[in-house]
């Protein structure tokens, strides 16, 4: 038999490792997330908008409006100072709102996808257009905030000056993610009778199984291999206490949701009803950038790419990075590459007396998709 005579040496490394990384981990008193300062500037029912304090003398005048998803939260778009969506936008010279749609319990079950648009994001938007004194604000959402986002400017097109969709499903008949596959064979009227109000830990138990090895099981690995690191540690946890601080979801959004846009695929069809009104997606007219992710395993860029041909917008671009889904939040070409391209698109278009300056030429070359930001 041969004997691995470093097998020894391996297994007191190992352990002074874990010792130490025990040591970081007791010397945690506490993970922040969301740190960029701000206030609450305007709040219904659970859903806060936050206003963050600009740092620069004389932002756009043209203030930017970030919408997430309901799943999930928004601070992983400010998950900490160097991996900060917002931040970087701040920095880039953009005045910048978010909404924080809060936890939905009890009589929330009956929100409607119509309560969402027309009501808490349109006042959310009434608001910021208020305060800042500009007629037309840029929406920049996020995942399924980017659908709504996209609703939102089908129906109140006068609000809005520039879309921004980031990694947002559009068009969600393609068999490229699991998350499609299982949502068109889901009892959804079963699920949301039963609930109500769905669990964010059913729905978070579900987004894990997309990716088990990964989500599941070779993070940790990664995590112990580095567990002396205080920096990796913190973004660990980070990262740890965003995937599962997972907010229930109103029943009767999440039924209209799933089987208007999961099963049937009203919205890219230009069927969808809310509120009693019919969303056509040519009614987007504005400025239009589509950012998404090569190697997204939650929205494929199948799902989102259809948006930009749905449009009637004539000054639009699509924008693909090499990374994945959560990656263009937090990975190492979110702050390098996405939010200066983002910037870049962003700035002269927030500026009124720049709107026919655009190079609009250049931009209906870019109707497709585009692989800037893959070098």
């Amino acid at each position: 038999m041969i004997q691995n005579m470093n097998a020894p040496n391996l297994i007191q490394e190992t352990f002074i490792k874990f010792k130490k990384g025990s040591e970081v981990i007791s010397e945690l008193t506490e993970i922040s997330v969301g740190v960029t300062p701000h206030e609450i500037v305007y709040s219904e029912d659970k859903m806060k908008l936050l206003h963050y304090k600009t740092t620069v003398k004389n932002p756009c005048p043209v203030p930017v409006l970030m919408v997430y998803a309901l799943v999930n939260r928004y601070y992983i778009l400010d998950l900490s100072p160097d991996k900060s969506v917002i931040k970087n936008l701040l920095d880039s010279g953009f005045d910048v709102y978010a909404i924080d749609w809060g936890y939905p319990s009890g009589m929330d079950r009956y929100l409607t996808i119509d309560d969402y648009v027309n009501g808490y994001l349109n006042n959310a938007v009434d608001y910021v257009r208020k305060k800042s004194g500009a007629d037309k604000i840029s929406l920049l959402g996020v995942c399924v905030g980017g659908t709504l986002s996209a609703m939102f400017c089908a129906l109140h097109p006068e609000k809005v000056k520039n879309l921004i969709c980031f990694v947002a499903p559009i068009d969600f008949d393609t068999d490229k993610s699991l998350l499609n596959i299982w949502a068109k064979k889901m009892d959804v009227d079963k699920i949301v009778d039963y609930y109500g109000i769905i669990p964010g830990d059913f729905l978070n138990m579900g987004f894990l199984l997309l990716d088990p090895f990964r989500l599941l099981i070779d993070k940790y690995v990664g995590f112990f291999e580095h567990i002396d690191d205080k920096k990796t540690v913190e973004n660990f946890l980070r990262m740890e206490k965003w995937i599962f601080d997972s907010p229930g979801q109103a029943g009767e959004a999440y039924r209209q949701f799933m089987k208007d846009c999961y099963q049937e695929n009203l919205l890219i069809k230009n069927r969808m009803e809310i509120g009693g009104k019919r969303i056509n997606l040519k009614e987007i007219s504005m400025p239009f950038l589509n950012i998404m992710a090569e190697f997204d395993h939650l929205v494929p860029n199948e799902s989102s790419h259809p948006l930009i041909k749905a449009i009637s917008s004539t000054d639009k671009e699509s924008k693909v990075f090499p990374t994945g889904h959560i990656g263009m939040f937090v990975g190492s070409k979110s702050q390098k590459e996405v939010c200066p391209t983002i910037a870049q698109w962003l700035k002269p278009r927030s500026y009124a007396q720049n709107e026919n300056k655009i190079d609009v030429k250049k931009s209906k070359k870019n109707n497709h998709k585009s692989k800037e930001g893959m070098k």
